[in-house]
């Protein structure tokens, strides 16, 4: 298949702000692809190579795109870079100005530029560098300016077409079940028209749940167009590929809670720290973060307790390990123990210096049988069965009651808080388990306000003694229809000067240096991929960022690496802390 065509349906998106026409753009696409591109085409329509949970990370900083882009195309490309902001259309821009003549230049196929662009997460040891400028200017020294654009795009990952999960899983509906599924539209994407909405459903919910089980458009989209709707259901969960956590809404109080959860409701303990997925089959266990990153190697103590503690042939749990402190034996903040997730070396030091103990709160596979439509009730008595002698500060099921009574819950939420958890968790026990959807099933209750999980997307170079340091940070939220990340303020406050005091202004910055994609004087944008805590006192109307709202005196409160840009704070999850706000004084 011909890169050209690719490309031809990247426009299209990105010239179009609607979700409808999108949907249309991509399902038309998708029905003109045979079995042996689609799964590279899924990926490659979202910017990747790999599916999320894959390990593998293409890894190119945006200095070695402009060196990859000169050679090339005989420019040096830092003028166009400044000027458009964007490095992908810098790159288009010289392509069609290229001072070099190629006569050996061969039309660019979809195999081809996923080839290069995979074999650059392989490529290590003497001589890396020069091994990935070659795969890239390789595909760059073919391609027509347009293709240089979303080559060089994809790479950073940052492809700019507006594409969000909904979308796309509409798209193979339309594509693949529009007539089933009694989908009418015209041919600009407009008016759209179900003639069963009961019926829609039933396809839009078929290819939801086939995703939610194996977190890969690709396979739900290969199974949808060779096996159909009965096909789907043959994608299974598996032991060993990791999906999207569940994440909770925030409850006003639990007067709320058992209003969104109903009566009776199962409290459990909401605990302060790191949220893990962990995996076993046979003997295989696996650790993976709340972001579907491989940390079974920085946890050999977690890896023992779940082999001596846990009984079971295959499964899938959801847990929170909670570091407390190896004298006093109390509950720790996460950040004590957050520089566990990257580290590479010293690691049985580290685990000694920083324990944790693991509280498992649900089960979402067990001994080969997919219990995500199981009731939260019945998930929590397998849970309870497979670990066998549980120990404090080892392994242990999250503490819960379940209660009716408003006062029982209080008495339960107080004691949660004085043993130094950050509040409670309130569920629904009829509730399936839905990966990545904040949808009711589940609540949280904590006595302060709620804080934002969001994502750097550029920094400002500090003045004075803070001149190495990038020390302003711009910081976004994500639209959840089309994945776009808006700019909602700035921060600097609360982070620290010292990096023995805390998160500093040094980390970050050596973090951020490999994720600049633009340099605009003293500004730099960066890849959305440092994902941060912050409190503030409140959000406010705002014309000047994108998000169309502001932060009033935002403030740094923790890192957050084991959270991806994909789950952090929704543009809509901010307008209804707003809305809520009011009258707050």
């Amino acid at each position: 298949m011909k890169y050209a065509e690719l490309v031809g349906v990247y426009t299209q998106l990105e010239g179009t702000s609607k979700r409808l026409e999108k949907t249309h753009y991509l399902s038309e696409f998708l029905k003109t692809i045979d079995s042996a591109d689609l799964s590279k085409v899924l990926l490659l329509i979202q910017g990747k190579v790999f599916p999320s949970w894959d390990k593998r990370k293409i890894g190119v900083a945006a200095r070695l795109l402009l060196k990859a882009i000169q050679i090339s195309t005989g420019i040096d490309p830092e003028k166009e870079w400044k000027q458009t902001g964007d490095l992908g259309k810098a790159a288009e821009q010289l392509v069609e100005r290229k001072k070099q003549v190629t006569l050996f230049s061969q039309e660019l196929t979809v195999d081809k530029v996923f080839e290069n662009l995979q074999k650059l997460a392989s490529l290590e040891g003497t001589g890396t560098v020069d091994k990935k400028v070659k795969l890239i200017s390789e595909l760059l020294t073919s391609a027509t300016p347009l293709e240089a654009r979303y080559i060089i795009r994809t790479v950073i990952e940052e492809l700019r077409v507006g594409l969000g999960e909904g979308t796309i899983r509409d798209s193979i509906v339309w594509s693949y079940f529009a007539k089933e599924a009694k989908v009418n539209y015209d041919k600009q994407g407009n008016n759209l028209g179900i003639e069963n909405r009961e019926e829609y459903t039933k396809y839009i919910d078929a290819v939801q749940e086939a995703y939610d089980v194996v977190n890969d458009f690709s396979i739900v989209a290969r199974f949808a167009k060779q096996k159909g709707l009965n096909g789907l259901s043959e994608i299974k969960l598996q032991s060993g590929t990791p999906i999207k956590v569940m994440l909770y809404p925030k409850a006003k109080n639990i007067e709320d809670a058992y209003s969104i959860v109903g009566k009776p409701a199962a409290f459990e303990y909401k605990y302060d720290g790191f949220r893990m997925q962990i995996h076993k089959n046979g003997k295989e266990i696996k650790i993976f973060t709340r972001r579907l990153d491989d940390v079974t190697t920085q946890f050999p103590d977690v890896f023992e307790f779940i082999t001596e503690y846990v009984e079971a042939d295959s499964f899938i749990i959801d847990c929170e390990a909670v570091g407390y402190d190896r004298f006093s034996k109390k509950y720790i903040a996460f950040q004590n123990i957050s520089q566990r997730i990257k580290r590479k070396y010293d690691i049985e030091e580290i685990a000694r210096k920083f324990p944790v103990e693991v509280n498992v709160f649900d089960v979402i596979y067990y001994n080969g049988e997919n219990l995500i439509k199981k009731p939260f009730s019945e998930r929590r008595k397998i849970l309870v069965s497979m670990i066998k002698n549980p120990e404090y500060l080892k392994i242990k099921p999250a503490e819960q009651i379940i209660t009716s009574d408003e006062s029982e819950a209080e008495e339960f939420y107080q004691k949660s808080l004085d043993a130094g958890n950050e509040g409670i968790m309130v569920k629904n026990l009829s509730g399936i388990y839905k990966p990545g959807a904040r949808i009711g099933y589940g609540v949280k209750v904590k006595p302060t306000m709620e804080t934002l999980d969001v994502v750097l997307v550029g920094a400002e170079w500090g003045e004075g003694k803070r001149a190495a340091w990038l020390a302003s940070f711009i910081i976004a939220v994500r639209d959840s229809e089309t994945g776009e990340f808006l700019e909602i303020g700035r921060v600097g406050t609360g982070i620290k000067e010292k990096a023995d005091e805390g998160t500093s202004f040094g980390q970050l910055t050596e973090m951020l240096k490999p994720l600049i994609i633009k340099e605009d004087g003293k500004i730099v944008h960066v890849k959305p991929e440092i994902v941060i805590e912050i409190d503030y006192e409140e959000i406010q109307k705002s014309p000047i960022y994108s998000s169309g709202y502001a932060l009033r005196f935002p403030r740094f409160t923790h890192l957050r690496e084991e959270r991806s840009p994909e789950e952090i704070t929704t543009k809509e999850e901010v307008e209804e802390i707003y809305e809520s706000q009011r009258g707050r004084g």
